[in-house]
């Protein structure tokens, strides 16, 4: 399952600097995952200074 970011992001980037994959960017006001990218490894996870990324 694919991992998502919930509202209580505070857009510090910390994510997507952990993603092997790229699949995290900038959306409007917080951070998003494609989808579509995401291997479900978890490393965003573990940086979110906010616990704001969880599994689907």
């Amino acid at each position: 399952m694919a991992f998502v970011i919930s509202d209580q992001c505070v857009s510090c980037g910390a994510c997507a600097q952990q993603c092997p994959v790229g699949a995290i960017s900038a959306g409007d006001g917080k951070f998003e995952i494609d989808k579509d990218t995401c291997i479900s490894c978890g490393a965003c996870a573990a940086q979110c200074p906010v616990s704001a990324i969880a599994e689907e």
